[in-house]
């Protein structure tokens, strides 16, 4: 916290002081303006709902975006007929932007609410599935020999093996298919929302309220670090079983 509140105490001396560094600090809210505007927010059911809007929509995306990516991953690394079949399709769309899938989407899809979460889908499920992928093709074959060895079935090796044996790479893939799925979820509800955070501190940019979109912007960044920060947790917990480095004090 304490970077957190250097940096806010950065933010206000040279806000207040409208300082011009080459950089015009003298155009920004200062932190007394910012905390009136998010007092006055947060006493008004609107917040809430955009709040649990932009949630709602991450959440739908990301969810579909992990069973679709992970399975992906899966059947791609264990598969060559699957890699002969899919990933030049997958390759080839990978580049593109989410983003600028938002006018497909809008023709694509009856209404603007399923388009917002396609885009986070799509955001989230290559970063997911390249990491599966990578994990399954890492995995030593040492493992799967023991299991063939002992009768052991492709089920089999399948559940006792390489679920468990990627899970490290799939949660590395998750914490990174978070943070992507909110940077299109933001720029989605920017272009074809009409509720979520995104859209309204579009609209006060618009209407040239700064405090207001100052007010966005930290609560962007506040509901990505908490949902980055639960997928770590999440993960942390579920691989406890394997070994860690030992901390040394000095």
């Amino acid at each position: 916290m304490a970077s957190v509140l250097v940096a806010a105490g950065l933010w206000q001396v040279l806000t207040a002081t409208d300082a011009r560094l080459w950089l015009r600090f003298d155009r920004l809210p200062t932190l007394d303006e910012i905390a009136a505007e998010a007092a006055r927010q947060l006493a008004t059911p609107v917040y809430v709902l955009d709040l649990l809007q932009s949630l709602i929509r991450i959440l739908t995306g990301f969810g579909l975006a992990t069973v679709a990516g992970v399975a992906a991953g899966v059947a791609l690394g264990r598969s060559a007929r699957t890699r002969d079949v899919l990933l030049p399709l997958l390759e080839v769309v990978r580049p593109i932007p989410a983003i600028a899938l938002v006018p497909v989407a809008i023709l694509l899809f009856p209404t603007d609410e399923q388009g917002i979460v396609f885009i986070t889908f799509v955001a989230a499920f290559f970063p997911i599935a390249v990491s599966t992928r990578h994990a399954v093709r890492a995995l030593p074959t040492l493992f799967e020999d023991a299991v063939r060895t002992l009768g052991g079935a492709r089920r089999h090796v399948l559940w006792h093996v390489v679920l468990p044996g990627i899970l490290p790479g799939v949660f590395g893939g998750l914490s990174v298919g978070i943070g992507v799925a909110w940077i299109c979820v933001i720029s989605a509800e920017m272009i074809s929302g009409e509720f979520g955070v995104g859209y309204r501190t579009w609209q006060a940019y618009t209407l040239v309220d700064y405090p207001a979109v100052i007010v966005g912007m930290a609560t962007i960044g506040l509901l990505g670090w908490l949902t980055s920060a639960a997928v770590e947790l999440v993960g942390r917990r579920i691989t406890r079983w394997l070994p860690r480095g030992e901390r040394t004090t000095t």
